[in-house]
């Protein structure tokens, strides 16, 4: 695995006139190329580590993976000095999407969903009814999860420049916590960890994100049949608007004791 922080020097100022050099620790990003049986298929930016758990939860949330059987193997590739190039064996009879098959594409830090070739497609790609699953639980335990979900960020902790994603269950138990200069990396690394475990569906599963509810992490938590997704940060209009057509709760803001619910709110157990 290669380095996930760096040292850096640097000029440290103040509006007091102070000034001073020291070290600081940065977050390293570098690109991943994916390749699918030797042929390029993208190249994201990312933080090096659990790069087998990003590549299988890429290929699930872009519908060419439903399960580890789909995975032959993974492995770096060996023309490279650097381990940032992975090459996926598929099983028979997993091909890729036509819409794939014609072009390679690039993903940076800030995109995921770059390789679909249209919304409608996303939308209309639902492996799991997320709208029926019985997840109920109270405003007391989703309050908690931010928390948890800080506690548990140790590169944040030495670089404060890292995106999480959180996985927890009904009662706010942290079952796997993941982090990424990529929103959207941060959140296919959790579900690539539990499609390597046989976890998919993660029904009764809440995923808790450091930023906010963009569309690709609302599309990504929908492929992976989680019904729940919170975010410490605004929801945009389309994540709102997925969230309902896909029967899922979406919550926003969720800072301290006080939440957004802006869709799905029959699992937010409240007094009557």
């Amino acid at each position: 695995m290669g380095r996930i922080t760096v040292r850096r020097p640097v000029l440290r100022l103040s509006t007091a006139g102070v000034r001073g050099t020291r070290p600081d620790t940065l977050a390293v990003e570098e690109p991943l190329e994916i390749r699918v049986a030797g042929r390029p298929l993208t190249i994201t930016m990312r933080t090096p580590g659990d790069d087998f758990d990003l590549v299988a939860g890429f290929l699930a949330a872009e519908g060419i993976i439903a399960g580890a059987a789909d995975l032959v193997a993974m492995r770096y590739c060996a023309d490279t000095t650097e381990q940032n190039t992975l090459d996926v064996v598929l099983a028979e009879g997993v091909d890729l999407p036509g819409h794939l098959m014609t072009r390679a594409f690039t993903t940076t830090s800030a995109c995921g969903v770059c390789g679909k070739s249209s919304i409608e497609a996303l939308r209309a790609d639902r492996p799991y009814d997320v709208a029926a699953d019985p997840l109920r639980l109270t405003p007391a335990t989703l309050a908690a999860l931010p928390d948890r979900l800080r506690a548990a960020q140790r590169v944040f902790e030495r670089t404060g420049g890292l995106h999480a994603a959180g996985l927890f269950d009904e009662s706010g138990e942290l079952l796997v916590l993941r982090e990424d200069v990529g929103r959207h990396n941060a959140v296919d690394k959790v579900v690539g960890w539990a499609l390597g475990k046989g976890l998919l569906p993660l029904t009764g599963r809440v995923l808790m994100v450091s930023g906010r509810a963009s569309f690709e992490l609302t599309q990504k938590a929908m492929q992976a049949g989680i019904p729940l997704l919170a975010a410490v940060s605004a929801p945009s209009s389309l994540a709102a608007e997925l969230a309902e057509d896909a029967g899922m709760t979406l919550v926003g803001f969720l800072r301290g004791e006080t939440m957004n619910v802006y869709t799905g709110a029959h699992r937010i157990i409240t007094p009557s």
